[in-house]
């Protein structure tokens, strides 16, 4: 299929490298791959960069194929522009001097809601599909489905439970964001989910089931890592990838690791990544946690993305303890990729990348015990670790998600609904 292709996000991977946007720029540069001509749209605010008056965009990248759209003025609870006279012009003329024959959606955060009717008013012929990646439309919570207080596990959304973790927003609100959001949402030609589960959630929201299509996220192909970075005694070595926050664990695995320094086992964790944006509080814990365990816990800090594969070809055994209902984390797809078995929380995405005992082992999010227990296993087992190694299931390379998504848009005929 050659066609021309507007990818949008909520960010760029050189400013925010986190999965979504990663994804969607590896995505974009397969479909330029595949012999179709693409261009990539990542919104942005003041975090990163400073306002350019008199232009929404502003460049990026040296090739002129990707453009920043700068969004400082966003109602993140509606997920709306404030600023409409000033951003939808803007929009407009890109997709009338573009005039790409899809718009791929990755996100609504920062780019609107209204993002969708503004592309089928423009261009009613203009196909348009959305990847969901998280559970922003679904919750007000960061998208994290998990209540406010006590980091409870969030099954459902509604009215009710929404307004008991926000009760500075009144109730009504909720119930106007989900009819807004669904609303606007009714523009999307199709949604794929990378996983099964993130699937299920926005059907029981109210998203049509046959519009709804699961296709996993792949990763690029990379060359085979130098010599990996081993401690030469023969401890197995653990790695953390990603940033440090609350909902991805990190005070789980730390505390993990020092019960399992208290019974004097054996090993190396390294941790890669670093905290951007977290609180004093969750600073000190971690740093307090770093501070009993090191030096067999390493912080090695942030990390490049050209860098992962000889990162995690150089431990034994990724650890993906994450609190939340994970969607597919692109370092679960890493690690099997070369062979890695994972130790990954029970929930969401993650429970159908890794099966418990075949090629990885799993554990129930927030419980340090059972996390140091199955740390313990391949510790003490190395022949657990080597059938763990074998059953590793490799994902799909980014090219072949690719062509996927690209048969899968040849068959979507444009909804033509009229946009106010």
């Amino acid at each position: 299929m050659s066609a021309r292709i507007l990818v949008a996000a909520h960010n760029h991977p050189a400013l925010h490298p986190g999965g979504t946007e990663i994804f969607a720029h590896d995505l974009f540069r397969a479909y330029q791959r595949a012999g179709c001509e693409a261009i990539f749209l990542g919104a942005t605010n003041q975090i990163h960069r400073e306002a350019r008056p008199g232009t929404s965009f502003q460049g990026i990248g040296p090739a002129g194929d990707e453009v920043l759209l700068w969004s400082g003025h966003f109602d993140r609870f509606f997920m709306s522009q404030v600023d409409l006279y000033g951003i939808v012009p803007d929009l407009e003329e890109l997709l009338r001097d573009f005039r790409p024959d899809v718009v791929h959606i990755h996100h609504l955060l920062l780019l609107g809601a209204e993002f969708p009717h503004i592309v089928r008013r423009t261009l009613p012929d203009c196909r348009i599909v959305m990847t969901l990646h998280d559970y922003y439309p679904i919750c007000h919570h960061d998208g994290l489905m998990v209540r406010t207080s006590g980091k409870e596990l969030c099954h459902k959304a509604s009215a009710d439970r929404c307004h008991a973790c926000f009760k500075d927003i009144p109730l009504d609100r909720f119930t106007l964001r989900e009819q807004h959001l669904k609303a606007l949402l009714r523009t999307v030609d199709h949604f794929v989910s990378p996983s099964r589960f993130l699937r299920q959630r926005f059907i029981e929201w109210g998203l049509a089931a046959e519009l709804i299509s699961v296709i996993p996220n792949g990763i690029p192909v990379r060359a085979a890592p130098a010599r990996p970075d081993r401690n030469g005694d023969g401890r197995p070595i653990f790695g953390y990838f990603g940033n440090l926050n609350p909902w991805k664990g990190v005070p789980v695995l730390l505390e993990a690791a020092r019960q399992l320094l208290a019974d004097g086992s054996e090993f190396e964790l390294r941790v890669h990544g670093g905290a951007p944006f977290q609180s004093e509080g969750f600073l000190d814990e971690i740093a307090r946690l770093f501070g009993e365990t090191a030096p067999i816990v390493q912080q090695r800090g942030p990390y490049r993305r050209e860098d992962i594969t000889e990162l995690v070809a150089a431990v034994d055994c990724t650890i993906v303890p994450s609190v939340w209902w994970e969607n597919a984390p692109l370092v679960i797809g890493e690690a099997q990729a070369l062979g890695k078995p994972v130790i990954a929380s029970n929930i969401g995405g993650m429970s159908e990348m890794v099966e418990d005992g075949v090629n990885g082992l799993t554990v129930s999010p927030g419980d340090s015990r059972a996390l140091a227990s199955a740390m313990r296993r391949i510790i003490d087992d190395p022949d657990l670790q080597r059938e763990l190694t074998v059953n590793a299931r490799k994902p799909d390379d980014i090219d072949t998600t690719a062509r996927r998504y690209l048969d899968l848009i040849e068959t979507i005929e444009p909804a033509r609904i009229e946009a106010a």
